[in-house]
């Protein structure tokens, strides 16, 4: 009788390869997620910001302000309207880099199930070879056993 058949995938490496490339985009575009989060919630705050000092200086203006503050308030709306530009281009940055992430990571889910799926069609035909093998053995011992008692 032959030895026992044992199973390998012939890509067992390149699948292996392929899952840890996966995995170190679904941690890059976790990363890029975050990034981008932290992006918008700066954003959020300096919009945030703007608004309350645009209603305090509504309120400030009905009480009476002088040509100084009114100036200080428009000098300091100006700068965070700048820094409101820097978070927005930073957002859409961070958005557009978060999306190619993802894309990415996509595609490399969409590798890796190739791989599974052509291992799992592999096995399949594995496990079909083995049952033929097997019966092959069954039926050489049965002819065995008919011949030893064809000869008594």
């Amino acid at each position: 009788m032959n030895e026992r058949m044992t199973y390998e995938y012939r890509f067992e490496r390149i699948l292996t390869l392929k899952e840890q490339e996966k995995e170190d985009m679904q941690e890059q575009y976790k990363s890029s997620v975050s990034k981008f989060q932290e992006a918008a919630e700066q954003l959020y705050g300096a919009l945030k910001k703007k608004e309350t000092l645009e209603a305090m200086q509504v309120e400030k203006l009905s009480t009476g302000l002088s040509i100084l503050d009114i100036r200080h308030h428009q000098q300091f709306i100006t700068n965070l309207e700048k820094t409101i530009s820097y978070f927005q281009n930073l957002v859409v940055q961070a958005r557009n880099r978060m999306n190619w992430y993802e894309e990415k990571m996509i595609e490399m889910n969409m590798e890796v199930k190739k791989y599974e799926r052509l291992k799992e069609k592999d096995f399949k035909a594995f496990l079909v070879r083995l049952q033929a093998e097997e019966n092959k053995q069954l039926d050489e011992v049965s002819v065995t056993q008919y011949m030893k008692q064809e000869v008594r």
